[in-house]
């Protein structure tokens, strides 16, 4: 865990309910862990909205799970009057700047003034389209985001990033926009499928892999994490972690890497980011696939290349890279799509982020269980070498992507 430090200084806090993240630049906010975020005796997120209007949005999955529980929660909570449940439609193809502009439309015509709430319960898609909604309406109105998949709580519950995909390309148009709280509540996970809690699990082997080799041994020996019962193996147990213990142990020191990494480069002036990590292969799979392949499948592939091309590049040995992309299969995740893991296709996403990274690749690779570098340019890869990790992966028992 990271070391207590004052909140008027930059870093990041933890205590038992949750994160508090204070950059260099001055911004500060607040992730928050609490159970039965939505019963009315939970008095958190009615005192994050203050007495201010409210304008909720939900998914139709969201909805039909949650709904009921949202809306008497608020009118117990807030004043009659005071708020709305609007219903968007999900899905990536709704991360648009269309269903943006729906969401300010449905905002105004809740009466949101620019003391206002801009509210999101559900998961990445929705609290992306929410959080930029929010950013732009009335110049920036105030965001809370309730994420109830594990994606959302591990990954876009923590960060400050928000965006739609647009010109062809994932997340292309977005703002920087923290959250003014962000809640999780590990209940939600239950209701989750397999296939969300696998991507989910894939965001949580990145912080793994490139940060924490502890973590990344929980993961191996409890690859069913969030999905099943799992015998606790006896290293946990010695450390006092079994049951709940683990997975509250794994959300929460996934939560603090994240918040940790992006604290003192929260903006992201600085390119070169190990966070990204997994993201340099896969948003164009996504494109390419046509959303076919989910997030946390893209990002599980793009670490699997990622590690193999290392092992090419003489960064890592055969044998670490060979327990990264074991764990990853062992995660029920792809580590290869014949579709779009083609060479010319991902050297096209080579070529992509590097532009995006202003003309530098920056791409992380890691160079052992727990530790991460960069390949910061494109001639730093050699004729073949993308290639031969491709085969490597083709070559592998596959995963199929749902």
């Amino acid at each position: 865990m990271t070391a207590q430090i004052s909140v008027a200084e930059p870093g990041v806090r933890s205590d038992d309910s949750g994160f508090s993240l204070r950059a260099p630049d001055g911004t500060s906010y607040r992730v928050d862990l609490t159970r039965e975020v939505l019963a009315p005796a939970n008095p958190l997120l009615a005192e994050y909205c203050e007495g201010r209007r409210v304008a909720a949005f939900v998914s139709p999955t969201v909805d039909r799970l949650y709904g009921g529980r949202l809306r008497a929660y608020l009118k117990a909570r807030l004043a009659p009057g005071s708020w709305s449940v609007q219903v968007l439609g999900g899905g990536e193809d709704r991360k648009t700047m269309g269903t943006v502009e729906e969401i300010c439309s449905l905002a105004k015509r809740a009466g949101l003034d620019r003391r206002g709430v801009m509210l999101a319960v559900g998961g990445g898609v929705t609290c992306d389209l929410v959080g930029f909604a929010a950013a732009i309406y009335s110049r920036g109105v105030r965001y809370i985001k309730v994420n109830t998949t594990l994606v959302g709580q591990v990954d876009v519950g923590v960060g400050v990033k928000t965006g739609v995909n647009a010109l062809g390309t994932k997340n292309m148009l977005g703002a920087y926009h923290p959250a003014h709280a962000s809640l999780n509540d590990p209940g939600f996970l239950r209701t989750l499928g397999a296939r969300d809690i696998r991507c989910g699990l894939g965001e949580i082997a990145k912080m793994a892999i490139i940060k924490d080799a502890w973590l990344f041994r929980t993961l191996e020996e409890c690859p069913e994490i969030f999905q099943r019962p799992y015998p606790t193996p006896s290293f946990l147990t010695t450390a006092g972690l079994g049951g709940d213990g683990v997975e509250d142990y794994v959300l929460r020191t996934s939560m603090e890497l994240m918040m940790a990494e992006l604290c003192p480069n929260l903006r992201e002036h600085d390119l070169a980011r190990l966070v990204d990590f997994g993201h340099t292969f896969g948003p164009v799979m996504e494109t390419a696939s046509e959303y076919r392949i989910a997030h946390g499948e893209s990002v599980a592939v793009d670490m699997a290349l990622s590690t193999e091309l290392a092992r090419v590049l003489g960064l890592i040995s055969a044998v670490e890279c060979e327990r990264i992309v074991t764990l990853i299969g062992a995660l029920g995740l792809p580590v290869h799509d014949a579709a779009t893991c083609t060479p010319e296709l991902m050297r096209n996403a080579l070529t992509a982020s590097w532009e995006r990274r202003g003309r530098r690749l920056h791409l992380v690779v890691p160079d052992g269980v727990g530790s991460a570098v960069f390949v910061d340019d494109l001639d730093d890869i050699p004729a073949g070498a993308l290639e031969e990790a491709l085969r490597r992966l083709a070559g592998r028992v596959p995963v199929a992507v749902a």
